[in-house]
């Protein structure tokens, strides 16, 4: 009774943790899409960078509280993981200044097979034959209902590639930093945030002066711009502790699959909100097989053996066995 009651338990905590991260990321897109397209703050870098100093000043003020505890990441990781998430933020707006649509949103695809190749060489995963199966019917359905026009030159592929290979990499150390140090989402967000927000604000207003040939520092802000700028801001606090919820309670590949879902939604809330051009049949033909696939890789990846870790065993030497054997005999000798 106790086990079933724990198992309820996870699963209401799991589906609460994709809603979280569902709402605010999909929340997100349509505040900065009204931002950047409707207000003109085209300012990509800039406005990440001020997304994790808003996410700095709740967590040092949590921290001052009481609420997160003091916790430890050694200096190495965390430049190492900063390194890997502002290339995939910086890689993600320069590919999407190189690359036509269709090619940024199939190298965005890609970023499932990279993840899964991160967990099968660096934690020794394997998966069914089903869950292979419903991953690339996921990416099959995403693909027919976004990518569109396929246009490919070496600086946007070079472009793409770091930035699909850093966002697998830093959502692969998200698990793999709060495995190894026992690290709540509040507590990595603690130590990260500081250092991201400070890079990104430095760099981001010169890289975007290069992306947009438009200052920051000149931008003509009106109480409407700047409401939905505070608004944004807000709303990303959410979203990257979710991410960090979300994949610390899962992998980055089960993050990546379902988080597609937020692929979907954005679709059907901007034909909703900003008109229907674009929609078609193709368009929810991709939506319905991209949900199919990922209800059928919600239940294969759940099946034993459908996704697992494989331990790596240690060899013994015949020195160790019989040390064991003797323990073993002077154990059962004991009364």
């Amino acid at each position: 009774m106790a086990a079933t009651s724990k198992t309820d338990q996870k699963a209401a905590l799991d589906i609460a943790s994709w809603l979280f991260n569902v709402v605010t990321s999909v929340g997100i897109i349509l505040v900065n899409k009204a931002l950047m397209a409707t207000y003109g703050f085209s300012f990509a870098t800039t406005l990440t960078g001020l997304h994790f100093g808003t996410t700095t000043l709740l967590t040092t003020f949590l921290t001052w509280l009481g609420y997160i505890q003091p916790s430890q990441l050694p200096w190495p990781d965390l430049l190492k993981f900063v390194l890997f998430a502002n290339f995939s933020i910086v890689g993600m707006n320069v590919s999407l200044m190189w690359n036509s649509v269709g090619f940024y949103q199939i190298a965005k695809l890609s970023m499932i097979p990279v993840s899964c190749l991160l967990e099968v060489v660096l934690d020794n995963v394997r998966y069914s034959r089903d869950t292979k199966l419903s991953i690339l019917l996921v990416l099959a359905g995403v693909a027919v209902c976004t990518v569109t026009d396929v246009s490919v030159n070496l600086n946007g592929f070079l472009a793409a590639a770091i930035a699909v290979w850093s966002t697998a990499l830093q959502q692969y150390y998200v698990h793999y930093l709060q495995r190894k140090y026992s690290l709540g989402s509040f507590n990595l967000l603690a130590h990260t945030a500081p250092v991201q927000a400070a890079s990104l604000l430095l760099v981001g207003p010169f890289l975007d002066y290069w992306l947009t040939n438009q200052r920051v520092d000149a931008f003509n802000f009106s109480f409407i711009s700047l409401f939905f700028l505070i608004l944004s801001c807000s709303i990303a606090v959410g979203t990257n502790l979710s991410q960090f919820i979300c994949i610390g309670r899962f992998t980055a590949v089960s993050f990546q699959v379902l988080g597609h879902m937020k692929t979907i939604l954005v679709l059907v809330l901007g034909f909703t909100f900003f008109g229907k051009e674009g929609l078609n049949m193709q368009v929810v033909l991709g939506m319905l097989i991209a949900i199919l696939g990922m209800i059928w890789y919600g239940n294969a990846s759940s099946k034993p053996g459908g996704k697992e870790r494989r331990s790596l065993s240690i060899p013994i030497t015949k020195a160790q066995k019989l040390n064991v054997l003797s323990e073993t005999s002077e154990s059962d000798g004991k009364v």
